[in-house]
């Protein structure tokens, strides 16, 4: 019988229940997969920046910035669009210049491959926006599909494992008693050029999402 863990539990704890339940020798081995998909469309942050004299001068210029930024980003056909709330503090300034007050929010959003040169281009480029690393993403409705094949994936890496070590022990019947599931990593990202920098940005060239699995295994060799 194979006991399927979600959480981690104690590893002391953990170890005093598999070998109650092995009756020859304990063998620990740890499988891991990882499955390259394909992008769908790709994530974005960005952070709009506005200076003033006071602060409530910076708040209307920043107003007026994220007025610009959110209507380019409707025109690229945005998703999930998300704008934090505005942030203010006094800056420094070099010399007798006295300080100027700043104001700063955060926006985020999914938005189509196709859309990456003209959000690195088109919003990239308005005063005050700073661009942030972009990351690909795969189609949700494929995720469950994704975790099924690498559980399978990983579940058989740890088995060869433990067949290879009974092997080189003497043993012949390897029988799972239990296995502790992982978190996987996604995605992968890429830093978005400047856009008074960028020359033409393919999307086809951004890494593509990539999930991982990694699992531990008990098994009991005899």
């Amino acid at each position: 019988m194979v006991l399927l863990l979600q959480a981690a539990p104690r590893p002391a704890m953990a170890q005093a229940q598999v070998q109650l339940q092995c009756n020859g020798t304990l063998l620990e081995a740890r499988g891991s997969a990882e499955l390259r998909r394909e992008a769908s469309r790709f994530g974005f942050s960005l952070g709009v920046e506005a200076e003033a004299d006071t602060a409530d001068q910076a708040l209307e210029s920043l107003q007026v910035r994220l007025g610009a930024v959110r209507q380019e980003l409707k025109s690229l056909g945005v998703e999930e669009l998300e704008v934090s709330s505005p942030n203010t503090w006094e800056r420094s300034r070099s010399g007798r210049r006295p300080p100027v007050w700043v104001a700063t929010l955060q926006i985020s959003g999914k938005l189509a491959l196709r859309q990456l040169q003209p959000l690195v281009r088109r919003v990239g480029g308005l005063p005050g926006v700073r661009l942030s690393p972009v990351s690909t993403e795969a189609r949700p409705e494929e995720d469950r599909a994704s975790r099924q094949q690498l559980l399978r994936a990983a579940y058989q890496d740890a088995l060869q494992q433990a067949r290879d070590l009974a092997g080189v022990i003497g043993l012949k019947d390897v029988r799972p008693i239990q296995v502790q599931v992982e978190g996987g990593g996604r995605p992968v990202t890429l830093r978005a050029m400047a856009a008074e920098a960028a020359p033409a940005f393919d999307p086809a060239e951004l890494p593509a999402p990539v999930d991982r699995l990694g699992l531990q295994a008990w098994f009991c060799a005899r």
